[in-house]
């Protein structure tokens, strides 16, 4: 077999006259050409640290600093004040006077280039502090936000690459203890009786003028310590040391496109979608992918790739490798490594398509216990833990664990149907949020970064592991993905990928394992307790289609408050009460920032909508509840927020030892109405109009709270709104089907009394404005 020679690099046999090496050219050649992509890679590695490291200047220009610095020498005069002379005073003796002097110039220039980069970082930062322009009104820009906009253009130099702003982000406020409390105070206040308000006021004071400034020393002296008081702390306790599930309560998962299948045959859609990735691993590894405006973090960016969740018994730990040549791939239970490069080239997408094929044609049957073997994933993290350490460990079992965990990410290959032909569409939708979600529960690997799924019939999706990074980050790449698999890289008349195939390369790899029985009995209890979280979610998906973003625009709301403010009034109709509401938030102006909670229900909206149910004239109540969620996202954005700032003073308190009743108060309220907008970054890579079967779908996550609701939403282009509702079969309060009914009522009642009132008052300023005189009175 071709692959098989190849395979060896050398063969040698011993005879009488000594060693006969006989040695494979071609075997030499792929090492070589595979070093070779790896010390291209180190290139530029290194030169993008650098350009990232002097930026917002160039290192180009060094040179320009250097020349200045000589030509003005020529003229006999010196630019340094003495510091040039003070330096070739300790310098090595040379013969040549000039070339000391060139050398001691040059030393000099390096330390001005050097001190001007500092000094514009120093001012770049100071410029991105300023959060002032957030708050002001669209179309209405200051005098001061227009002359920051100018500075930072200037001082934002050249065009930056991926993390460029990363050295000059400011660094998180710690806010104020009181106007954290005042702030908290403020959010509950519509949720709690007058008794029951009176009482988490008196605690809350006790925690403001006693504990709480205690607590909030700590925390300022992190701040100066570390480049984020909250990140770390936010990934270590929230995410890596939870001992349940991963699978529905953490992870979370992405969608293909809603209605088209680009092609049914499924390695030919796995080879493009993996090449798909593999590009946009690329294009990160060189950093091309633009920032985003005004230099959010993305620091993020660099796990996405060759990371993984390892168990631990009293916490996770989050392992990053610096690359990865190959993918874990999962069909019908048995375990494959596939290489995507040979010899330093990335494979074509019809080479994958070929090498996926294969793996599909492979007749072999699992080894015993190893179908299964990701259940472990799904479950329990300390039996996981404790499993991995007694029986994977060593031998053939280790090395099969760290084939998976080391690899770039994971891949499933359904060999089941998604759609069904005359199935109701909602009904299928709803189907294949599940699947993403939780799948069989033992055929993805939830420990990995993300894990692609691809269906027999050619549909796909991915599954995202929360801990390291949130899911912006991994909507970005995914859309790359979906857009250039479809209007880049396409198909050829018979649905397969585009190009030549190399029928010599190596054939994937079967993973081999050892499993006893004993390991086989604590996957199946694993396997169990997956089973039941799985079994237990209920989802609804559908695409609002009656109007979106435009329509909302038009009637001067704020799309995100307007859907905001159409949960809170299907909650109240499908519920009759309201409910602590958790809207994620970014903090990506800072330094290593991830999220922070905006408390959407506020006084204001639970006063809207009382009136709204009451048929009261609430024009005003409107507009209050709609301003009063823009700014809470606004202080939520610029490091104001309540809950990061409430969660970081509940940690030192646990290290001190300290218990304290306000702290364990806030901690013990649930979020029965778990949002979050998935926002479309890629736009400009889609044409809804002309392609509208090509329209994302976004994705969505399980429900927070036992007895609530998990809505995610995303607005498409100016006419969609795609929601994912999940709830829990096992409360007997919720209902995700219903509760999708009730939003889609929600936001046309919602649009219609805007659109009403909007009319009445232009026909009220019609009446009240001055009428023209005729001649005769003139």
């Amino acid at each position: 077999m071709a692959e098989a020679h190849q395979a060896v690099a050398f063969q040698f046999t011993i005879t009488p006259e000594g060693i006969d090496l006989q040695l494979s050219h071609e075997a030499l050649r792929q090492v070589y050409l595979s070093g070779l992509r790896s010390w291209k890679k180190r290139i530029v590695r290194l030169k993008n640290n650098v350009i990232t490291g002097v930026y917002p200047a160039s290192p180009s220009s060094w040179l320009f600093v250097v020349i200045a610095i000589l030509a003005t020498m020529y003229t006999r005069s010196d630019p340094s004040m003495g510091l040039i002379a003070k330096i070739q005073e300790h310098l090595p003796y040379l013969r040549a006077p000039y070339l000391l002097t060139v050398v001691s110039a040059v030393v000099f220039s390096t330390m001005l280039w050097l001190s001007l980069i500092f000094t514009m970082k120093l001012c770049l930062k100071q410029l991105l502090s300023y959060h002032g322009w957030m708050f002001e009104q669209r179309g209405n820009v200051s005098n001061t936000t227009k002359v920051w906009m100018m500075l930072v253009r200037i001082f934002s130099g050249r065009q930056p690459l991926l993390y460029s702003y990363q050295g000059s982000l400011p660094n998180l406020p710690v806010p104020a203890v009181k106007d954290t409390i005042r702030r908290y105070l403020e959010s509950i206040r519509p949720l709690k009786s007058d008794s029951e308000f009176e009482r988490v006021n008196t605690l809350a004071k006790e925690f403001e003028v006693s504990l709480g400034n205690r607590l909030q020393w700590y925390l300022k002296l992190k701040s100066m310590w570390a480049s984020n008081y909250v990140s770390d702390w936010w990934e270590e306790y929230i995410y890596l040391r939870g001992r349940g599930p991963i699978m529905v309560n953490s992870n979370y998962y992405g969608m293909d496109f809603m209605y088209a299948i680009p092609t049914p045959i499924q390695a030919a859609r796995a080879g493009n979608i993996l090449h798909a990735v593999l590009m946009y691993r690329r294009k990160l590894n060189k950093e091309e992918i633009k920032p985003v405006t005004l230099g959010p973090g993305q620091t993020q960016c660099e796990r996405i790739f060759n990371t993984t969740r390892i168990p631990g018994e009293e916490t996770d730990t989050v392992v990053h490798w610096k690359d990865s040549e190959y993918v874990a791939v999962y069909h019908r239970g048995r375990y494959f490594r596939l290489w995507l490069y040979q010899a330093g080239r990335m494979l074509s997408p019809r080479e994958i398509e070929y090498q996926i094929q294969r793996i599909l044609d492979d007749p072999s049957t699992p080894a015993p216990g190893e179908e299964k073997l990701g259940a472990f994933t799904a479950g329990d993290r300390l039996p996981w833990a404790q499993a991995r350490k007694e029986f994977f460990g060593s031998g053939v079992n280790k090395r099969s664990l760290d084939c998976i965990e080391k690899a770039a990410f994971f891949v499933t290959l359904e060999h089941e149907e998604l759609d069904k032909k005359g199935d109701d569409p909602d009904i299928t939708l709803d189907r294949y949020a599940k699947s993403l979600l939780h799948g069989k529960c033992y055929d993805r690997w939830f420990d990995k970064s993300f894990s692609v799924v691809i269906y027999k019939n050619g549909k796909n999706g991915l599954n995202a592991e929360h801990s390291w990074a949130d899911a912006p980050v991994v909507s970005r790449m995914w859309e790359y993905v979906l857009a250039t698999d479809c209007f880049h890289l396409g198909y050829n008349e018979e649905g397969h990928c585009k190009g030549d195939v190399n029928p010599s390369l190596p054939r994937p790899q079967r993973l081999t394992w050892d499993i006893p029985s004993q390991c086989q009995e604590r996957l199946a209890q694993s396997l169990s307790v997956a089973q039941v979280l799985a079994d237990d979610v209920d989802f609804h998906v559908f695409a609002f289609r009656d109007f979106g973003k435009g329509s909302i625009k038009k009637v001067k709301m704020s799309p995100d408050g307007f859907i905001q403010l159409a949960l809170q009034l299907a909650f109240y109709r499908d519920r009759g009460m309201f409910c602590l509401t958790y809207e994620a938030s970014m903090t990506r102006l800072f330094r290593e920032g991830r999220t922070e909670t905006v408390r959407s229900c506020t006084s204001e909206s639970c006063e809207f909508l009382r009136a709204f149910e009451n048929g009261e004239v609430c024009r005003r109540f409107c507009r209050s509840a709609s301003e009063k969620h823009q700014q809470l996202y606004r202080l939520a954005m610029t490091g104001a927020g309540i809950d990061r700032h409430l969660f970081c003073l509940y940690i030192v308190s646990k290290y001190l030892g300290i218990e304290s009743p306000f702290l364990k108060e806030v901690f013990s309220e649930p979020w029965r109405l778990s949002t979050s907008q998935t926002p479309v970054q890629h736009l400009e890579m889609f044409d809804f109009v002309n392609y509208p079967e090509y329209l994302i779908c976004g994705g969505g996550f399980g429900p927070v709270a036992d007895d609530g609701y998990g809505v995610s939403y995303s607005l498409i282009g100016e006419d969609i709104i795609t929601f994912h509702v999940s709830s829990k079969h096992s409360c007997p309060q919720t209902d995700s089907h219903k509760f999708g009914k009730q939003i889609r009522k929600a936001l046309g009642d919602l649009l219609q009394l805007m659109t009403n009132n909007q009319k009445e008052a232009s026909r009220s300023e019609q009446n009240h404005s001055p009428k023209p005189q005729s001649k005769k009175e003139l």
